[in-house]
């Protein structure tokens, strides 16, 4: 089965003293790294910006800063880096002119919503295990206030931003996945992976099935190692997914009660508060979509089972 490729977008706030080091990771300006030993330095020549810095991240940040007439605290934001990547699956044979590319039309969607003279340096560094860029910018508004709340925002400007980037790279990258933030995961959705993998299962329990059915004296052998083959595939897989789906059947009965709970205040509420209400309440459909999840992956047919346990019995007494 053909791993999921992730599109990828994170984001960091920095506020003073941190700047300097995150620089210093990002345009290599070591020679060592003892603290990251995925660097290859022998591959660093690879690296390349997409837009060069003008000057140190701190006193470019500072004077923009200044030049839009912002007061700062001591603990105000005053870069914010983006990570763009992928999953590594999806670089696996990509040419170099491709991999640009990708990092291109990443920083093309970035501008869209961040002013390009507000970015500080987009660098990408090809000598760690996945290619991935380093864009840092100050996070000026197009009023000109110094706010990172506003521009990477909460939990929902968070989702927001996974949506549209999403949304964004797939166009030209269609086997990309949308990527899920921390505060996602197991919450607002099932990733549509999860139902790809489900189904992907299915139709192997029905091959296997299909085989088992028709096996005869004639074909026997051909058939028993095509079968043996998709068991040895199919049983750990659907293992794995039923521990998968373990995690959304947590956080589904935390949002049952929830639910309930919402159900009854959408009775009482106020026009003004029934659309946030019913927005919070449209998690309730994952009830049905893991009900036909479990029902995809749960039930391993007894032969099947057993057809697997002799085949990991005769492979051991080979041993």
């Amino acid at each position: 089965m053909q791993k999921a490729q992730y599109a990828i977008l994170r984001f960091a706030k920095y506020k003073g003293p941190e700047i300097g080091p995150i620089e210093a990771h990002n345009e290599r300006a070591k020679e060592k790294y003892a603290s990251n030993p995925d660097i290859d330095t022998s591959r660093s020549r690879l690296n390349f910006h997409l837009i060069h810095p003008r000057q140190k991240y701190r006193a470019e940040a500072e004077r923009q800063i200044a030049a839009a007439g912002c007061r700062t605290r001591k603990d105000s934001v005053r870069v914010v880096e983006v990570l763009v990547t992928a999953s590594p699956e999806f670089f696996k044979g990509r040419k170099s002119v491709e991999v640009r590319a990708f990092f291109e039309d990443a920083l093309t969607f970035i501008e869209r919503y961040q002013a390009k003279e507000t970015i500080l340096s987009a660098v990408v560094h090809m000598d760690e295990k996945t290619p991935h860029m380093h864009l840092s910018f100050v996070p000026l508004t197009p009023d000109k206030r110094l706010s990172a709340k506003d521009i990477v925002g909460n939990k929902k400007k968070l989702t927001w931003w996974q949506d549209e980037f999403w949304k964004h790279m797939v166009r030209k990258y269609p086997d990309l996945e949308r990527g899920e933030s921390a505060s996602e995961t197991g919450r607002t959705h099932i990733p549509p992976r999860i139902y790809k993998e489900a189904i992907h299962l299915s139709r192997m329990k029905e091959q296997i099935t299909a085989l088992m059915a028709d096996t005869n004296l004639l074909n026997k052998k051909a058939k028993s190692e095509e079968m043996e083959t998709l068991l040895d595939k199919y049983i750990p897989a659907a293992e794995a997914m039923r521990t998968k789906l373990r995690k959304y059947d947590r956080a589904y009965k935390e949002l049952s009660a929830e639910n309930a709970t919402l159900a009854a205040e959408l009775q009482t509420a106020k026009n003004a508060g029934k659309e946030k209400i019913s927005d919070k309440l449209k998690y309730g459909k994952m009830e049905q979509e893991l009900r036909e999840l479990h029902a995809l992956v749960d039930h391993i047919p007894p032969e099947l089972l057993e057809a697997y346990r002799r085949r990991s019995v005769g492979l051991q007494k080979s041993r």
